[in-house]
């Protein structure tokens, strides 16, 4: 059974850097597309980015050019770099696993979510 584990949140200031591992166990990641996704209190959980099996990627418009995703399939791990993060990327971020990055990137196709790992920008 495919398990995630995500960690390396914590407290930035705006403009600062952070970078979310999210480490699979129980299946090898190479078959999977795996994908971020964020969620603060009271709202839905919005995709953030994506990667597929051939390591395309796809990004939300409001992280692109400061977000990067890549993927390390022999340490089964997926890397979330994040730079010149604003208060507005406070949340809670959370890996998925699917069979593809669809076009239309929605929480309902992508299983296996692990516990996230909260994302404070504040200063």
């Amino acid at each position: 059974q495919l398990q995630f584990v995500e960690s390396g949140g914590g407290l930035v200031q705006p403009g600062g850097s952070l970078r979310l591992s999210c480490v699979a166990s129980g299946v090898s990641l190479e078959y999977f597309a795996v994908g971020w996704f964020r969620q603060v209190p009271g709202k839905e959980r919005e995709a953030v980015s994506c990667i597929g099996t051939r390591r395309n990627t796809d990004y939300a418009d409001f992280v692109k050019g400061r977000f990067s995703l890549s993927r390390d399939n022999a340490k089964n791990t997926v890397v979330l770099q994040m730079t010149n993060l604003k208060p507005e990327d406070t949340a809670v971020y959370f890996c998925a696993a699917s069979d593809m990055c669809r076009r239309h990137l929605t929480a309902d196709d992508f299983g296996s979510w692990g516990q996230g790992t909260q994302v404070t920008v504040s200063s």
